[in-house]
């Protein structure tokens, strides 16, 4: 249990990996359809604050994390494209849930296009999203296009924010796990309105 719980902590992340740790799950989040539990804003947010205190390199944070974002979502869609509708016919299990792919691909066919954008900032759906788009077979220019625009803001976004706490707000420290917790329940907040209006409708 202590090990899953490290493996989402994003301060035991950066301080025992480092920038590669960061990068490793963003990539993981974003690539992997098990990586989907990943704790991929906060991270980022945290990685930027550490950043601000001089413990990584804030440009190779914006740089590399940028990268795996593309990077992954480019995997993702390539492992829907291929074996993706395979995924309809898995039993599910500790990794892998169907409803995760149902619920991408609602979110997919409400927002169109731009969900490869807006998936990028909703935990889960930003997992499933790319595999998606890969499984409805959308053009590969197209999706790269969003996927660029989308890993862009995702990840500087989160780690601007970060790095300006810590180099704006006097004693940054006491305010990191506040709004490391903020940024969770507000990540988090589309999924559980979406199962709340599921609710409602039964």
């Amino acid at each position: 249990m202590s090990f899953l719980t490290n493996l989402i902590n994003p301060d035991h992340i950066i301080a025992t990996l480092g920038l590669l740790g960061v990068i490793a799950i963003v990539f993981a989040e974003t690539g992997l359809f098990i990586g989907f539990f990943f704790p991929g804003d906060s991270l980022l947010f945290t990685a930027g604050f550490f950043a601000s205190q001089g413990y990584i390199s804030f440009a190779w944070l914006l740089v590399l994390s940028f990268v795996a974002a593309v990077i992954g979502d480019s995997v993702g869609y390539s492992f829907g494209r291929k074996i993706g509708p395979a995924l309809f016919t898995k039993d599910d299990s500790l990794l892998f849930n169907k409803k995760h792919i149902v619920r991408a691909k609602s979110f997919y066919e409400k927002h169109g296009k731009k969900t490869i954008i807006l998936a990028r900032f909703v935990p889960v759906v930003r997992t499933f999203a790319p595999i998606v788009a890969g499984i409805g077979e959308m053009d590969y220019r197209t999706f790269l296009a969003f996927n660029i625009i989308g890993g862009f803001a995702w990840t500087w976004l989160m780690a601007l924010l970060g790095y300006a706490l810590g180099s704006l707000i006097p004693n940054p420290d006491r305010y990191v796990l506040p709004i490391v917790v903020i940024i969770i329940i507000v990540s988090t907040l589309p999924a559980l309105r979406e199962i709340l209006k599921k609710e409602a409708l039964k």
